[in-house]
């Protein structure tokens, strides 16, 4: 199955503080580190690229930081997922001569078909709904782990 990578669930997180604590001033990074104890060296990385595909809008200077690119129900879970897909892509080297026939052919279609279902059904899912659901459970403004989920990366 797909794989949830560290940054992604940091891009996941990242969108979701800056949504569950949408004010009228933008949410600083530092803000988000606190609350998500994500590393910061990753969490400046994840925004650049979330700024860039537009799921996010950056403003620099002192009273800076991000506000959602457009609104809550108008950004996916699928949305967030590319950004960083592409972005691991970048750095991880993919060699199409590696696997055998069987591979080539069966396996690797499969495994293609499968993580087009699961982005399908990413893509039905709204930053908005993720709020709501934070929400109810309590995070919604107040969302963090504890602080012995994140150690260094």
């Amino acid at each position: 199955m797909p794989r949830l990578s560290k940054k992604t669930m940091f891009a996941i997180e990242a969108v979701l503080d800056v949504a569950c604590h949408t004010s009228d001033n933008p949410v600083r990074s530092g803000d988000i580190t606190e609350r998500q104890r994500i590393p910061k060296r990753y969490l400046e990385q994840v925004l650049q690229h979330l700024v860039r595909a537009g799921i996010l809008n950056g403003k620099r200077g002192p009273r800076g930081g991000y506000r959602l690119g457009r609104e809550q129900h108008r950004i996916t879970l699928g949305e967030v997922v590319r950004v960083v897909r592409k972005l691991e892509a970048e750095s991880e080297p993919h060699d199409p001569t590696i696997g055998s026939p069987l591979a080539h052919e069966i396996v690797w279609p499969m495994w293609e078909q499968l993580r087009d279902d699961m982005m399908a059904q990413l893509d039905n899912i709204t930053i908005e709904e993720l709020c709501q659901r934070a929400r109810a459970k309590g995070l919604g403004a107040t969302a963090s782990r504890p602080q012995t989920d994140r150690v260094a990366v």
